[in-house]
């Protein structure tokens, strides 16, 4: 997994939600906010056997994460929303 991607929480309270990848921690852990419940200031430690990849990347938000560049909670839910209106076209 790797900053910027869209994943599903497959385990604990929040199961089915979408999350955004903020950071991974090591090999196991990932940091991941929602811009809704877990805010970009306060993201959730997950276990990466705990969420299933979507395969999709947010080159923006990527590039964003990787300068360090402030990111607001409108923009991760945006980029949730757009992602989930995008599959239920499909």
């Amino acid at each position: 997994m790797k900053p910027g991607e869209i994943v599903i929480s497959t385990a604990g309270r929040d199961t089915g939600r979408y999350f955004i990848v903020i950071s991974v921690v090591n090999n196991r852990y990932i940091l991941v906010a929602d811009g809704d419940i877990r805010r970009i200031d306060d993201p959730k430690l997950k276990n990466a056997k705990h969420v299933k990849s979507t395969g999709y990347i947010i080159e923006e938000l990527s590039i964003w994460l990787a300068e360090g560049r402030r990111i607001r909670n409108e923009d991760l839910r945006g980029f949730i929303l757009d992602y989930q209106k995008n599959e239920e076209a499909r």
